[in-house]
């Protein structure tokens, strides 16, 4: 399975004078990706690299210090906004039947003033880093229902609410620490097989690592694309277009023997408004309706046992 690598320039951030001839060639290219794969590679979207190893390194200081220095910025210690903050080592099972996933996480989902940062400095470039993704992700969404014949705001339209708490839209800094194979538990992983919960996922990483699911059944690696942004289809938007686009599980495997190498990523999740009801855009009734929040927080107690 070939993820496929497409130029978005045409419709990149800042540029709105989009040729139909591009803006056509674009819809049929996302499509033809989001039906046969689930994932695809954009090229030239307007996130520089640059942007992305500033998050990155931003959020390494964090993870290396010890942990009674993060737990007062931990998940849960928010009220307003539960899924806010650091995640631990192994306090996440994306995949239930697994040990603990052996990765952490700061999640960037509340600018209420009551929740807690680990630096003005980390909030300000997690904070523009999350909009900048925010309008990247509208974007994609728009070709997306154009590619489907539908009125190019019916997605953008029930993610009104995005950077408030009435919306569940996180960014995540995941950082995957030195492993060892033999001293990690019996079918432990760095992130369990899973699928997204949302609408889309966007996933920037420098290093290989993540495994993507063929219809086969069979797991291949999704190579690194340097400069380039990877978007995959998730549950939500799966339910919303009938099964039109596909949600694909995927993983993050244990470093093979000998290598002892940290990996880092960031992924952004992007949600419906909490009270957006989700149905399926061609009319049916293939999948009942659900909301959006109440969807997300099945999920988390999935994931973690509780909110």
């Amino acid at each position: 399975m070939d993820i496929p690598v497409l130029d978005f320039s045409a419709f990149r951030l800042g540029e709105d004078d989009v040729p139909d001839q591009a803006l056509q060639k674009l819809c049929a290219e996302i499509k033809a990706a989001f039906t046969e794969v689930g994932f695809v590679f954009l090229k030239n979207t307007g996130v520089s690299q640059e942007e992305v190893d500033a998050v990155m390194d931003m959020s390494l200081k964090f993870f290396l210090l010890p942990d009674d220095q993060k737990r007062p910025f931990s998940r849960n210690s928010f009220q307003n906004n539960p899924n806010h903050g650091w995640v631990c080592l192994e306090s996440e099972r994306l995949n239930p039947r697994r040990p603990g996933d052996l990765k952490e996480a700061f999640n960037t989902a509340s600018f209420h003033p009551d929740v807690k940062w680990p630096s003005p400095e980390f909030q300000e470039v997690h904070a523009s880093f999350y909009h900048k993704c925010t309008e990247l992700s509208l974007r994609v969404l728009r070709v997306m229902a154009l590619s489907l014949d539908l009125d190019p705001s019916v997605f953008c339209d029930a993610h009104r609410f995005i950077g408030t708490d009435e919306n569940g839209s996180t960014l995540r800094s995941l950082f995957y620490p030195p492993q060892k194979s033999r001293e990690a538990k019996e079918g432990q992983l760095r992130c369990g097989e899973h699928s997204d919960y949302g609408t889309i996922t966007l996933l920037f990483q420098r290093s290989e690592g993540l495994q993507v699911r063929h219809r086969s059944g069979e797991f291949v690696t999704a190579p690194v694309v340097p400069g380039a942004v990877l978007v995959n289809i998730a549950d939500l938007m799966q339910r919303w277009t009938c099964d039109e686009f596909v949600s694909v599980l995927h993983r993050v495997l244990l470093p093979p023997a000998g290598d002892e190498s940290s990996r880092q990523s960031l992924a952004y999740f992007l949600q419906p408004d909490d009270d957006a009801l989700i149905t399926c855009c061609d009319g049916s009734n293939k999948y009942p309706p659900v909301k959006s929040g109440d969807y997300l927080t099945q999920r988390f107690v999935s994931s973690y046992g509780h909110k």
